[in-house]
């Protein structure tokens, strides 16, 4: 009798092992893999790309130029309700003069989206996802714009104007530009037609 109840005691203590065994997680590769993907940190501080990327977009100073902009008591502020979509469509050019922009090297417009240099006069682009900004473009548009400072990242296209900072944005990585990318894709659409670079006048 005590022989059958040792064994018996033995089998359940085997089952009972075996059980808590089955019910633990895998510590094979697969399994770190699948921890390692539901984990995984977007520049080793975001928990998604479209949070790396805001960061990235706010960080760069993109709305610096892009986000028109409206005085407050320290003077000019980004005006959240355009966020990226560039310099007004409907707000005339600044007055230009080629000997004062000769002078003076650069100057700016009170909401900071219109430049004005020896180049001519220069207007921040709609970034947003409408199809006026970038809502038609491809990630690899997005990139040659950004590192080779290409009007709308197309090949045959003339150069981005001053002052987009290529010199400085062409260290980006792919990822970096990947998330900047998702990021504003993702924003808001706002419709605004950019008025197009008016060169120096002969």
């Amino acid at each position: 009798m005590t022989k059958k109840l040792s064994v018996s005691i033995v089998a359940v203590l085997v089952f009972i092992a075996l059980g808590i065994s089955c019910s633990q997680p895998s510590t094979t590769a697969a399994g770190n893999s699948q921890e390692n993907a539901s984990t995984k940190m977007y520049g080793g501080t975001y928990d998604s790309e479209l949070a790396w990327g805001k960061h990235l977009v706010q960080v760069g100073g993109c709305g610096d130029c892009h986000t028109p902009k409206k005085m407050g008591s320290m003077g000019p502020e980004q005006d959240s309700t355009l966020l990226l979509s560039g310099h007004p469509a409907n707000m005339p050019p600044p007055p230009y003069d080629p000997k004062e922009a000769a002078a003076k090297g650069v100057a700016a417009t009170q909401m900071l989206t219109a430049w004005v240099g020896p180049w001519g006069i220069s207007y921040a682009g709609n970034i947003t996802s409408d199809s006026t900004g970038i809502g038609n473009w491809k990630l690899e548009q997005f990139s040659k714009a950004m590192r080779e400072g290409k009007y709308k990242g197309l090949d045959a296209s003339r150069p981005i104007m001053p002052p987009m900072p290529v010199e400085s944005f062409k260290h980006y990585t792919d990822a970096e530009l990947g998330a900047m990318f998702a990021y504003l894709k993702s924003t808001p659409p706002i419709k605004n037609v950019v008025p197009a670079w008016q060169p120096q006048a002969k």
